[in-house]
């Protein structure tokens, strides 16, 4: 078994003037010799936890994480309701990610995201190849309008009473038709308790889709009113528009990434993205290597997928498990 590296600290951090009043918090862990490795998070607006640290030898790589626009330690915060979204795009988050790599004097450095971070991931690499060296992907997702309808609405067949739940907690006149805009704006709603029964409506369904591994235990971070604010505030910002990218323009562009290695760790039993996603992905980027998890779920929901990815980037440091070449 492969399992996680020791936790480590950052020898470096601080705050990145992006522009459009925006401040990104990053830091860096691990060896400043090491080889550069950037992490996207998920969400949108879940933050860049320590767990990421652990995905990597410490020894071997120049660890860089990063709060995303308006999330984690970043400002300002879009828990705020006063805090606009405007700058908060895609396009936003590529071009601070190339801000980052300019102010760290890094050339190209390996890629990891899972979730909503594999599309920004493949985002990136496809609009900047030659600064990504490898990638790592995990629960693969495009944010296509395709998926955004399927976790919204077709996956009520799958949980029937939850979604039904999920889709009562909108206006009546409002529920056969986007949920993710109606979310949206009942989350703009001057009225406060509004904008908090949908955030907790929100966060508590994102809870059900992704609870089919044995073992789920509900996200703690959804019990904090202000996370669970900033997370549905961002997460319904990005699907309304499809992730800010024309529809499967990542499939599309995928040719771009040739001569990129990657790595795709998805789990069979991932019914938030199911691993169509990740399969189609791969007949069209000849350099990664799809890894299959037959019973595990979405994130890490799982050792064997913690495994996997570990490996991926032990592999990509050109080292085997005891830390030698």
């Amino acid at each position: 078994m492969t399992g996680l590296y020791p936790s480590v600290e950052p020898y470096e951090h601080g705050m990145l003037d992006v522009g459009d009043g925006n401040r990104v918090y990053w830091e860096t862990c691990g060896n400043p010799g090491g080889k550069p490795a950037l992490v996207l998070h998920g969400g949108p607006g879940s933050g860049a936890g320590p767990f990421w640290r652990q995905l990597f030898d410490a020894s071997a790589y120049r660890i860089v994480l990063f709060d995303q626009r308006g999330c984690g330690r970043s400002t300002p915060d879009a828990a705020d309701p006063q805090t606009s979204l405007a700058a908060n795009t895609t396009p936003h988050l590529i071009a601070d990610i190339e801000l980052l790599r300019r102010r760290l004097g890094i050339d190209a450095w390996l890629v990891i995201g899972g979730s909503w971070g594999v599309t920004l991931a493949l985002a990136y690499a496809e609009q900047h190849p030659g600064r990504v060296s490898e990638l790592v992907l995990f629960s693969v997702t495009s944010t296509t309008r395709r998926e955004v309808e399927w976790v919204t609405r077709d996956m009520g067949r799958i949980f029937p009473e939850e979604w039904e739940r999920f889709r009562d907690a909108v206006p009546e006149q409002e529920r056969d038709g986007s949920l993710v805009e109606a979310y949206a704006r009942m989350l703009a709603d001057p009225d406060p308790a509004v904008r908090e029964r949908a955030a907790r409506e929100w966060c508590r369904w994102e809870d059900v889709h992704v609870s089919v591994h044995r073992g789920h235990r509900p996200d703690p971070r959804y019990e904090d009113p202000h996370f669970r604010m900033r997370f549905a505030r961002l997460v319904t910002h990005y699907w309304r528009h499809a992730g800010f990218l024309e529809d499967e323009a990542l499939l599309r562009d995928a040719g771009k990434l040739t001569g990129i290695p990657g790595v795709m760790v998805h789990g069979r039993m991932d019914i938030s993205g199911p691993p169509d996603i990740a399969w189609h992905l791969a007949q069209v980027w000849p350099d990664a290597e799809l890894v299959l998890i037959g019973d595990e779920g979405h994130g890490l929901s799982g050792d064997a997928t913690i495994d996997a990815i570990v490996a991926a980037t032990d592999r990509f440091a050109g080292l085997g498990r005891d830390g030698r070449p």
